[in-house]
């Protein structure tokens, strides 16, 4: 059993959308530092930002988007918007090549052109793979065995999703980026700008082919009035203090969705208002409690995702002092290695679930080895071994740079092992925060749960940026010099590597306590 032609479709599709993402974001700190002249810390923080702002958006145009469009426009449009963004980007590269004196303008058009990357992918991304998913209901197939087979089609439409999304992101980060660095980064912009452009031809040729939600489905609910709906039944509600909790009926909703009749049937009646209009203010209480009991664990999750802004950033900057050359000609691009995570992730994945929970069910006797939370606590203490292990390769480096007064002699491939080591931690948490929020939602609240995982990153991401302005104005208060500086040779990146350790060190810690006293849905189901 495969898959469809417009599932094989929008998985290019998707691919295409990774590979011109990744070959702006990649390298996007090379671009700041080296043509907009940009200082190291500004740049970084520029990138955390807007790679923040980029992940949070999908929150906001996710519901308009299914409230007010069906998915097929909604990609049809921020696509474009998507195409503006990029050739915008493209000409900054061209002004600052021909036109260097005009930085003013240059810089404020870099600034809209981001923005509209942001947008458009923000509104294309979550339709793209709402829409995909779409392609897997036909209606073609008899009732019996299409229930039989949607499970096992759906994982594997998932699977090869992943596989299309990684390998855009690593031809992306591997031929952009050398691309950039040879070339130059007008033909560098230019090419991620026609990748979508292609994209959207691919995407309009399929329209005959694709299955397409009834108006009904589509408008179904309209989640943007809804939200509106409960924000002013639940004001009134608190004005006349009639505010009502259902404690102990918190998922009968779910289960008269799933069609099971596991409770009497005043209860369902009783409750059926509660889906049916979500405007009732104890659903709004209802998710309020669901949301607050996950917050700490969220919360937890965070510097796991500041970790992961520095490859971006920081990391880069460290290769490009290091020693990057194969051969007499050729030299590697330092963005190149954020391959290796990718890489890491497609080889490994897996060898997760035919190796080590096998191994693992073998030690602990348990039938699925370790749980979800025990996932992402391994993947955090990961993490951690990561930035223990840059920082020790950056002292190292330091210490050479005091002899050499540009490239330090010391090969860039002792970065890679930090590079695997956040391509495997990705396997362990990444993985688990989507089941851990999936499973700890009532289905009313499936969308709730993506908006949670995806808004850790986002928020993440604005926290790197954060902290290193708190770390900037205190560093250089005793003698003016940040740690980081301009010159490599006198940055302290080790310094900010070893806080991340020990914030994040003191966040695992934290999370293993909260896992101690945290009780998941199912337990919950089981007391009562």
């Amino acid at each position: 059993m495969g898959l469809s032609k417009s599932c094989i479709m929008l998985i290019v599709i998707a691919g295409k959308e990774r590979f011109a993402f990744k070959g702006v974001a990649s390298n996007l700190v090379t671009y700041l530092t080296d043509v907009v002249k940009m200082r190291n810390s500004s740049a970084a923080k520029t990138v955390n930002s807007w790679c923040g702002f980029t992940s949070m958006l999908p929150l906001l145009l996710a519901p308009l988007a299914d409230s007010y469009w069906d998915r097929y426009s909604t990609i049809l449009a921020f696509s474009f918007i998507y195409v503006v963004g990029l050739v915008a980007l493209t000409s900054t590269a061209f002004t600052w090549e021909w036109y260097p004196t005009n930085k003013i303008s240059s810089s404020s058009f870099l600034f809209w052109s981001l923005c509209l990357i942001s947008l458009g992918q923000g509104g294309y991304n979550p339709s793209l793979q709402a829409f995909g998913a779409d392609q897997l209901d036909s209606d073609n197939e008899l009732p019996t065995s299409k229930d039989d087979k949607k499970s096992s089609k759906k994982s594997l439409f998932f699977k090869w999703w992943y596989f299309g999304v990684c390998s855009g992101s690593l031809l992306g980060v591997t031929v952009m980026s050398y691309i950039q660095d040879t070339f130059g980064w007008v033909l560098g912009f230019a090419i991620p700008s026609i990748a979508m452009v292609t994209s959207i031809a691919f995407f309009s040729f399929g329209s005959r082919i694709y299955i397409y939600k009834s108006d009904d489905e589509i408008m179904h609910g309209k989640p943007f009035q809804n939200i509106v709906q409960v924000i002013k039944v639940a004001a009134s509600k608190l004005k006349k203090s009639q505010t009502v909790l259902p404690l102990e009926k918190s998922d009968v909703v779910e289960l008269e969705l799933q069609g099971k009749p596991l409770c009497d049937e005043q209860n369902l009646n009783g409750n059926k208002a509660l889906d049916e209009n979500p405007g009732n203010s104890s659903y709004l209480v209802e998710n309020a409690r669901i949301i607050l009991r996950l917050l700490p664990i969220w919360t937890m999750l965070l510097m796991f995702a500041v970790i992961f802004q520095q490859p971006a950033t920081f990391f880069t900057k460290q290769g490009m002092t290091m020693k990057r050359n194969i051969g007499s000609n050729f030299k590697i691009p330092p963005a190149t290695l954020q391959s290796a995570i990718t890489v890491s992730i497609i080889l490994l994945m897996p060898l997760y679930d035919t190796i080590l929970i096998p191994i693992i069910q073998f030690i602990t006797r348990g039938e699925k080895g370790i749980n979800v939370m025990q996932r992402m606590g391994i993947g955090m203490f990961l993490s951690i071994v990561a930035m223990v292990i840059a920082a020790t390769v950056e002292t190292k480096r330091l210490q050479m740079s005091k002899q050499h007064s540009e490239t330090v002699p010391l090969s860039i491939f002792w970065l890679l092992p930090q590079y695997i080591l956040l391509g495997i931690s990705d396997i362990f948490t990444v993985v688990g925060m989507q089941e851990f929020f999936y499973n700890e939602v009532p289905i009313r609240m499936r969308t709730m749960a993506f908006a949670l995982y995806t808004s850790v990153f986002g928020v993440g991401s604005f926290l790197s940026a954060l902290l290193i302005s708190v770390i900037e104005v205190f560093s250089s208060a005793r003698d003016g010099q940040s740690w980081f500086s301009d010159d490599m040779s006198k940055a302290r990146l080790d310094l900010f590597y070893w806080v991340l350790a020990l914030a994040s060190a003191l966040s695992l810690l934290l999370y293993v306590i909260l896992c101690k006293f945290f009780k998941s849905r199912s337990d919950l189901d089981n007391r009562k």
